[in-house]
């Protein structure tokens, strides 16, 4: 098993372990010495297992006190997909790519066609990973007049994963936003990947 396999294995024990009720919000865990020889692993694994919790808000730390079990992860509701995030968040990408058959078909050019694209790290007040939020776009990008989102469910890649700090697999919402110039034709698209235990769908119509 890979250390990174071996790391995201113990922190979705540990928090299972935590779901069962082992340990009560405000409970400190074991140090992270004991739980190294517990699971049978280097203490640095242990460090990652507990950063991992630490990110997606199960368990909180205080500098030399070990880590305990937080409150759990504020629930937020989105009902503008096309809002400003009012929070910090940071650009984790922006290498160019190339339009695949699915990206080509959402921007109406080419297979193949040079994007720009960003990937961005969207963050709640306390410093975690809220959604993450990947635009792509032909040449400059232009401003918008409207814009169409349709709602779905997708598995986390190994990236995703990552700086979401959940499993790879785990499903998340996946909102696919197109925006629309004034002539209707699609300027930029954009992957939301949600965390379900992190957010709550709402859509409303207008008139």
């Amino acid at each position: 098993m890979s250390a990174d396999a071996r790391y995201r294995r113990i922190a979705a024990d540990i928090r299972a372990r935590i779901e069962a009720g082992e340990w009560q919000v405000g409970d400190w865990l074991p140090s992270r010495a004991a739980m190294a020889t517990e699971y049978d692993v280097n203490p640095q694994t242990m460090r990652l297992a507990h950063a991992l919790l630490r990110r997606t808000g199960i368990l909180e730390g205080e500098k030399r006190k070990g880590v305990y079990v937080a409150h759990p992860p504020a629930m937020r509701t989105l009902t503008d997909a096309d809002a400003d995030w009012p929070h910090s968040s940071e650009t984790i990408d922006t290498r160019p790519c190339r339009a695949d058959a699915e990206l080509a078909e959402r921007l109406g050019v080419q297979v193949g066609a040079v994007l720009q694209h960003e990937t961005m790290e969207c963050l709640d007040p306390g410093g975690r990973s809220a959604m993450l939020v990947t635009s792509w776009w032909r040449g400059r990008r232009q401003p918008h007049a409207n814009f169409v989102v349709e709602l779905g469910v997708a598995p986390l890649d190994e990236v995703q994963a990552n700086a979401l700090g959940l499993l790879v697999d785990t499903l998340a919402y996946r909102l696919v936003r197109t925006r629309l110039g004034r002539d209707g034709r699609p300027v930029e698209t954009a992957d939301l990947i949600l965390p379900m235990d992190r957010w709550l769908i709402r859509l409303s119509g207008t008139t």
